[in-house]
């Protein structure tokens, strides 16, 4: 790879769409060339460019499904190949379901476990070893609030992304003495194609704070990401929330769930409960 900025090489998952896409834009801006890995072939080569024609950097495509087994180390040895040194690694890469766990597709189940789990941690593995040889680089991982969310109907989303937060704070305690940054953000909710919305909903979503674009996210992920904060959950609004994340009880969650319509009631049998009364 033929590179053109001064600055370096930024590496992001999940960089064709949604958040991905407002973070490759924001590193563009800012000089970075790119390697944008993605399973939208399509939409990944004009996205590449689009930034490669308006910030004037190489953008570069990798079509790879990363919820695959193996697909870290496919990435890393193709980088290794290029002869790519990856300066910021950005693991971003992610998928939503919203339902009980044992309605969901094991194939599903199988894929955000990987997505999640698996596959950023060996990248950050793999291209951190490098970054720890060389004594420079940043990983840049984003969780979210449901990581702190241990709630019904979320309960793969939450505990994959609470994964990804606890382990970043981990390695970056691991490879802060060798001059590399682990940064994670935690965003609430992300004006994205994610959420089935209209335009008009999304506007009053935004303007009431209860979500943030994408593009502002970005900019204060990759702020955040630089001046080398541990933790960041970007928004006044998803602050406050936090603070009332810690101090509802479960029970309450539990009362939620059994009373509310956020997730389809249990109509399974019970073949022992349900037995008809004798007269």
């Amino acid at each position: 790879m033929k590179t053109s900025a001064k600055t370096g090489i930024a590496l992001i998952t999940g960089g064709s769409s949604g958040i991905g896409y407002s973070i490759a834009k924001e590193f563009a801006k800012r000089g970075y060339d790119l390697i944008l890995a993605s399973n939208q072939e399509k939409r990944l080569t004009e996205v590449c460019n689009e930034l490669t024609t308006q910030y004037k950097v190489h953008a570069q495509p990798f079509f790879i499904d990363l919820a695959e087994s193996g697909a870290a180390q496919k990435l890393y040895d193709w980088c290794q190949k290029e002869q790519i040194k990856v300066e910021i690694l950005v693991n971003n890469a992610g998928i939503f379901v919203f339902g009980e766990v044992v309605e969901t597709d094991p194939a599903k189940v199988q894929q955000m476990i990987t997505l999640h789990t698996t596959t950023p941690a060996l990248l950050c593995t793999l291209f951190g070893k490098d970054m720890k040889q060389r004594r420079n680089g940043h990983i840049l991982n984003i969780s979210s609030l449901a990581a702190f969310m241990p709630y019904p109907g979320i309960s793969l989303y939450s505990s994959t992304k609470n994964f990804l937060k606890s382990f970043s704070r981990s390695l970056r305690t691991e490879m802060i003495d060798y001059n590399v940054n682990v940064t994670c953000i935690c965003p609430g909710a992300v004006s994205t194609q994610l959420f089935e919305l209209s335009d008009a909903d999304h506007k009053k979503a935004i303007n009431w704070g209860v979500m943030m674009p994408a593009d502002k996210l970005a900019r204060l992920a990759v702020d955040a990401m630089f001046r080398k904060k541990a933790l960041s959950v970007p928004g006044f609004i998803n602050r406050i929330f936090l603070i009332i994340i810690y101090l509802v009880p479960q029970s309450i969650i539990l009362l939620i769930r059994r009373y509310s319509r956020f997730l389809p009631p249990d109509r399974t049998e019970n073949t022992n409960n349900n037995k008809p009364k004798s007269k």
